[in-house]
């Protein structure tokens, strides 16, 4: 598996390479790097996800004035990105050997696929939230079976998009013994694919 630099490492780099940045390019990277120092010196995971997030966030900031694209789209378009700038398969190895277990539990948890809420809001029938269920299941087994890292991402990003709106918008509590594993699973992805993420960028 690639060797990732830590936390502390990509700091060093980013200090000793910035002058090369562009000015938009260094406030991303900067305040990135600064969520991310917080999520490692929180205990409490909730608060840890949504740093990491914020730190997600400010990875894939773009310009306001272009951001038509709509903010899921937004973070797709620069998962994509990175997929393809991935030369020494780092994200790659962190999705198929390190968290590939914990991936496949998450993306198979109806809890944070944001149709299954939909129905319990009564926007959508039950019927079909579970067709939209199986057909997002459908499309995830084939992107694991064809190795896509880049579509299995983009799906775990939407559902991690979905915890990070119930935790947002209020609708956990707080510490709640039911979202638990979805929470801990989330941050420890999270804290070793946004420093490769941000190493991809550097």
């Amino acid at each position: 598996m690639a060797k990732t630099f830590s936390r502390s490492e990509l700091t060093e780099y980013y200090k000793t390479h910035r002058e090369s940045f562009s000015e938009h390019f260094k406030l991303r990277i900067h305040s990135a790097l600064s969520w991310l120092t917080q999520a490692e010196q929180l205990k409490e995971l909730d608060f840890k996800f949504i740093s990491l997030w914020i730190s997600f966030n400010a990875a894939y900031a773009r310009e306001i004035d272009d951001m038509q694209l709509g903010e899921k789209a937004a973070f797709n378009e620069f998962i994509v990105r990175i997929c393809t700038l991935d030369e020494n398969h780092q994200i790659y190895d962190l999705i198929w050997q390190k968290f590939s277990g914990s991936i496949r539990l998450l993306l198979d948890n109806q809890y944070i696929f944001q149709p299954f809420w939909d129905f319990h809001n009564g926007k959508i029938s039950e019927m079909e939230w579970e067709k939209a269920f199986l057909l997002a299941k459908n499309k995830l087994l084939y992107a694991l079976e064809e190795k896509k890292t880049d579509k299995v991402l983009n799906v775990l990003f939407q559902r991690l998009y979905t915890l990070r709106n119930q935790i947002l918008h209020g609708g956990s509590t707080f510490n709640s013994r039911i979202n638990r594993d979805q929470v801990k699973d989330a941050c420890a992805i999270l804290s070793f694919l946004i420093p490769s993420m941000l190493e991809i960028m550097m």
